[in-house]
């Protein structure tokens, strides 16, 4: 059922109607597979800029122009790229929007970026926040990009994050909290920590990296785990997720009420995520953790992230999952980059 008027995240057949009545353009024709279930994956354009400090444009002020002030040097992205980690560059995107005045958007990290601890945040021109684009909104994106464990091989067409859309204000659902999964199961493995010195991970690059070389093993025998300061993490959820198809999900990450760590760089969950009805009942959530200040002690069910809840405008035309997913019926898995752990 349709309410052409209720409040709600769009799904994707309403993002392919935006698109068709070009409120969502791009430079290049949309990939095919580009449209998730209630999001919008974006691609690199060809630019990208290593800047000295990060910025918020602000009132009155294009990205452009405040790049003027802090660009250090121009990348071809076209040609590919390595973008290093503890850098920090602003990309062009490939989209622009011209959304009508009830649709606002949002974006997040897709999961393959945060789980390679790549933090990025989406920019538009005017802005005063971060990842928020207001309703009605006209214009280019960009986007902040700052690797922090790994150094990153990137190129014109790579997608780093995505855009939900929505319509009005929707109400928040419900707020469930997740905790972190650290029983030892088959192997003993709990979870993994990232490698301070690794090579480059090229982002287009599917099973393709050997995550020995990237990533260190963590196990525990009394169900509990030091974070280091300043160290990432890959841990999963005790209890399973799941996304009701006529909802979406976003897990918050940072909450200081849980701890002095950020969890989740990836905080999108789309509608069919872990359901029966998508065939992937058990599905887990994998948790990007990093340490701030202090060393904190983690013990095996402790909440960690909250997942807000919202209502979709309609049911999705396509679940989570379907055609192929990396992550759906997921226990504790690194990203797609990587080779499965043996």
């Amino acid at each position: 059922m349709t309410d052409a008027h209720s409040a709600g995240i769009l799904p994707c057949q309403n993002i392919e109607d935006l698109i068709a009545q070009e409120a969502i353009t791009s430079q290049t024709p949309f990939d095919v597979d580009q449209v998730q279930p209630a999001s919008l994956d974006l691609r690199l354009g060809a630019r990208a800029w290593r800047v000295r400090a990060s910025f918020l444009p602000g009132l009155g002020r294009r990205v452009t122009e405040r790049l003027r002030d802090v660009a250090m040097h121009e990348l071809d992205l076209t040609r590919g790229a390595v973008l290093e980690k503890g850098c920090v560059y602003i990309a062009e995107l490939q989209e622009s929007l011209a959304l009508p005045g009830n649709v606002s958007a949002r974006g997040n990290p897709k999961s393959s970026t945060g789980r390679v601890d790549v933090f990025v945040r989406l920019l538009t021109n005017y802005s005063r926040a971060f990842d928020d684009v207001g309703a009605g909104y006209e214009g280019p994106l960009y986007m902040e990009i700052a690797p922090q464990t790994f150094s990153v091989l990137v190129r014109s067409g790579t997608r780093l994050n995505q855009l939900r859309l929505k319509r009005g204000e929707p109400a928040k659902l419900s707020i469930r909290s997740v905790g972190v999964d650290l029983s030892p199961g088959m192997g003993g493995i709990v979870g993994f920590r990232g490698r301070r010195h690794a090579g480059v991970v090229d982002l287009d690059h599917e099973d393709g990296h050997d995550p020995r070389d990237f990533w260190e093993p963590l196990e525990t025998r009394h169900g509990e785990l030091l974070l280091d300061p300043g160290e990432f993490y890959i841990l999963a959820s005790k209890d399973d997720i799941e996304i009701p198809v006529m909802e979406a999900a976003e897990m918050t990450p940072i909450d200081p009420s849980v701890g002095e760590f950020r969890v989740h760089y990836a905080g999108f969950f789309d509608p069919g995520f872990g359901t029966e009805e998508a065939l992937a009942v058990g599905s887990k959530g994998v948790l990007e953790v990093r340490s701030h200040e202090t060393p904190f002690l983690l013990e095996d069910g402790q909440t960690v992230a909250r997942l807000v809840y919202e209502p979709l405008t309609a049911r999705p035309a396509r679940l989570y999952g379907e055609g192929g997913s990396h992550y759906q019926r997921q226990g504790l898995k690194l990203s797609k980059h990587f080779k499965a752990w043996s």
